[in-house]
């Protein structure tokens, strides 16, 4: 055969997942699904002689592949010279019936030794739920096959993006912040009923919740991390925070120094945009020794405060001297309790610019500039 590419059903439209497969010897062939459903020309036949994997084995699982392997019985063992595998999304309650779904992927690997690695960045996406069946095969001198019945269905999840995919972001990420400007003060708006909750409920401090799923799918702390959001983005004219705002008419601001300081650390943590021509970028501050400290530091790359990209804090003639990237969106995560007494509480006098909302935001995934060659 010609170069290796993925065999998928007779008539299934053509997808991008036929590109790319590496560690696995590809032929192109018609395939019958998990049922044993067979076009008339698919050339395939059953014979019960070959055995059937079961027990199957799922680990080493990234966010884009996974090792699998099975037990099989020693019948006709010697005649297999291929594997099966078929890899499908599995479906969930609220996916769009209408909309095109993703294009079942029949993976045809030469029989290698177990565990085998399968991997492929534009059929396996980070954090995403699969199904996995497999069937053994002998290809006949006339190039149709014998295949064995579907083995059991097994589920699993793919894993988030590592320190490595995080560092690959954080390198595009470098290219597009800018120069540095001043900042004095990190802020937070919300509602008014926000801040009176706190002062009544939590005894005037500010509590981490555990971050949303915006901004990319792969990301470690999305779900997960613990924390308190803040901004620090200035005006360019003004070297002020900007009086609008998409999250309340109330914003509270503290000093820098309060929050960020050589007593705490500094990670990065995401890069994304939504189908808009301006980026964010997701950092977060950790009190040293802090749980919020101990989870970033096993997930995330870690910058130096006083020379990075993004947000920087040094010492100027004894005084604390901040700055931030002019041309990204910071978003800065908190991830300790915040006393209101530490700063202040003031309606600002701009509009409430609801479309720069990032609540549960999803990322482009056609963007050059943000994306890394990883499932999305």
């Amino acid at each position: 055969m010609e170069a290796p590419r993925l065999a998928h059903t007779m008539n299934s439209p053509t997808s991008p997942c036929e590109e790319v497969i590496k560690n696995l010897s590809l032929e192109a062939i018609q395939l019958c699904d998990r049922d044993g459903n067979k076009s008339q020309d698919s050339g395939i036949a059953e014979m019960e002689e070959l055995p059937v994997p079961h027990n199957i084995k799922i680990s080493n699982i990234t966010c884009d592949s996974f090792k699998i392997s099975w037990e099989m019985d020693a019948k006709s063992k010697d005649r297999i010279t291929h594997y099966f595998i078929d890899l499908n999304k599995k479906e969930n309650k609220n996916s769009n019936k209408f909309k095109h779904k993703d294009v079942p992927t029949k993976l045809v690997a030469k029989a290698v030794p177990l565990p085998m690695t399968v991997r492929g960045h534009w059929f396996l996406s980070p954090r995403t739920e699969y199904t996995v069946a497999v069937q053994t095969a002998s290809k006949q001198v006339d190039g149709d096959y014998v295949v064995s019945e579907w083995s059991e269905i097994i589920e699993f999840c793919t894993a988030d993006y590592s320190k490595v995919h995080l560092t690959q972001l954080l390198e595009k990420a470098e290219v597009i912040a800018g120069r540095m400007l001043k900042l004095s003060v990190f802020y937070r708006n919300q509602h008014k009923e926000y801040f009176d909750y706190t002062r009544e409920r939590h005894g005037n401090a500010m509590q981490p919740s555990v971050k949303d799923n915006s901004g990319s799918h792969g990301s470690p702390i999305s779900g997960k991390l613990e924390g308190i959001f803040f901004s620090c983005n200035t005006e360019f004219n003004t070297g002020k925070p900007p009086q609008d705002s998409p999250y309340g008419r109330y914003r509270f601001e503290i000093a820098a120094e309060k929050l960020f300081n050589p007593n705490t650390n500094l990670y990065f943590g995401d890069f994304y945009c939504m189908y808009t021509a301006y980026h964010y970028v997701i950092l977060v501050i950790a009190p040293v020794g802090s749980p919020g400290d101990a989870f970033c530091k096993q997930r995330l790359p870690q910058l130096n405060i006083k020379d990075n990209k993004f947000l920087t804090c040094d010492e100027e003639d004894g005084v604390m001297v901040y700055h931030h990237a002019q041309d990204v969106i910071l978003e800065v995560i908190y991830t300790d309790p915040v006393d209101l007494s530490l700063g202040t509480v003031a309606e600002i006098t701009g509009h409430q610019l609801m479309s720069l909302s990032t609540a549960n935001a999803k990322k482009d995934p056609s963007c050059k500039t943000c994306n890394i060659s990883v499932g999305r």
